[in-house]
């Protein structure tokens, strides 16, 4: 079946000719204006977009600033006649796929829009992987079931939700499941990272700003919340907000009107927030680097995110995902993983719980040249098992890259030795070599 591509240019002989040229490797939509664009996008959901750069009614990075909000995994190509690499740049870190200049070379481009479409097919098999997930969050421990509940039974409130927990464990998994229930879901879910940019800049991404407010506000925005208005806005690592802006934003939760940066007017907004930390917010308050009052203003409900320590029984479910997800992702077609090998995730400590656990399977899907992921592709140090363990951890020695053939077999009949007390005949059956080798390899080794 057929991607469907949006191209967007104000120029109506383009149009129709990259229709022509494309059409029959894609359902191809076309149009000439921001608003329709939009539109269809929205509409015809749509993951693949050619856009020129500079259209009739604005630019072409405003316009696809609002389709990767829309829909964060679509794929841009942005398409200019002005080519600078001050714009490509831009392009790029404004989260375009691809910068190409026209006259386009029709060649460069149908191999591009294949490399797209390829990645889009991709994303598209573990979205559809991942589609028991957005149903419900991976497994069934105690844990989980509880914060499902809640989920259940407030998912449909205009309740703030505080979702706390260590990092890793999955805290935005459990928001967007909150807005992907609830009767907003089909309105827009926005999320910020209150730790990713000053708080100045923070402050005017939320609210918006008027034209001419403050030096580089050329134009006038009307900032994340209202863009959310009728959705969700989660504030992720609320902690790192100030205490100015923690003010303004107690305001608004009181209020729920906004009022843009140089300007004297509040609009009302209906969005839920929702927060997350992985912090401590009453010591936070304490130490009074949180306001207490905005504290129990956003911990209306508090769902705490269990470390994957203390939901061991999600392992079987969660390792079975990733390996899933990393089969389409790297092509490969494990099956599974041993017994020895879940023996050791299940007694491993997790410090960056699922999302470490995720990494570990990631890598091991990619390094594995056999049917099923076994000890040798883990890369899991005794040292990091809990030790109250059923594994035996004097079955390994730790092997570094460089170390000669000869300094790991030295380190092998040493530990040997001294696992079996120095008992000779023991070693060398369980080296499985003669004792008289075993001899040699002593005196060569000074052992």
């Amino acid at each position: 079946m057929k991607n469907k591509l949006l191209i967007i240019d104000d120029e109506v002989k383009i149009l129709r000719s990259l229709k022509f040229l494309l059409g029959d490797e894609f359902d191809v939509y076309t149009s000439d204006n921001s608003l329709e664009a939009l539109e269809i996008f929205k509409k015809e959901g749509i993951f693949l977009v050619l856009l020129d750069l500079r259209l009739k009614e604005g630019n072409g990075f405003e316009l696809m600033k609002e389709l990767l909000e829309y829909q964060p995994d679509a794929i841009i190509i942005m398409m200019t006649a002005y080519s600078t690499i001050e714009n490509s740049i831009k392009a790029i870190k404004a989260g375009a796929y691809y910068f190409i200049t026209k006259p386009i070379d029709n060649d460069q481009l149908l191999l591009l829009l294949h490399t797209a479409d390829e990645k889009l097919r991709m994303y598209q098999k573990i979205n559809s992987l991942e589609g028991h997930l957005k149903k419900d969050l991976i497994g069934n421990s105690p844990p989980i079931q509880e914060i499902n509940d809640i989920i259940l039974r407030i998912k449909d409130t205009n309740a703030t939700v505080l979702i706390t927990g260590e990092s890793g464990t999955g805290k935005e998994l459990v928001a967007q499941k909150i807005h992907r229930t609830s009767n907003r879901a089909d309105k827009p879910y926005i999320s910020i990272n209150c730790a990713a940019m000053p708080n100045e800049l923070l402050e005017s991404e939320l609210f918006g700003y008027r034209k001419g407010s403050f030096t580089g506000a050329y134009k006038d925005e009307i900032g994340i919340i209202r863009r959310a208005d009728g959705g969700t806005l989660l504030l992720d690592e609320i902690a790192e907000m100030d205490l100015e802006l923690q003010s303004k934003l107690l305001r608004f939760l009181q209020e729920r009107e906004v009022r843009q940066i140089g300007d004297a007017i509040s609009h009302p907004v209906d969005v839920r927030i929702i927060c997350i930390t992985n912090k401590d917010l009453m010591k936070e308050v304490e130490s009074g680097r949180f306001r207490e009052d905005l504290y129990y203003r956003i911990n209306v409900i508090n769902i705490v995110v269990p470390p994957l320590r203390e939901r061991k029984d999600d392992l079987k479910q969660l390792i079975s995902y990733f390996i899933d997800k990393y089969n389409i992702s790297f092509n490969k077609h494990i099956k599974g993983i041993t017994d020895e090998a879940f023996d050791i995730l299940s007694n491993y400590s997790y410090k960056g719980n699922v999302r470490e656990l995720e990494n570990i399977i990631q890598r091991a899907v990619l390094l594995s040249t056999l049917d099923y992921i076994d000890t040798n592709v883990l890369h899991i140090s005794p040292s990091d098992i809990n030790n109250n363990s059923n594994i035996s951890t004097k079955n390994y020695i730790k092997v570094y890259e460089g170390e000669t053939l000869k300094q790991v077999e030295k380190k092998l009949i040493k530990f040997a030795l001294d696992t079996n007390n120095q008992n000779r005949r023991l070693t060398a059956k369980s080296l499985g070599i003669a004792e008289r080798t075993l001899r040699y390899k002593i005196k060569e080794y000074d052992l």
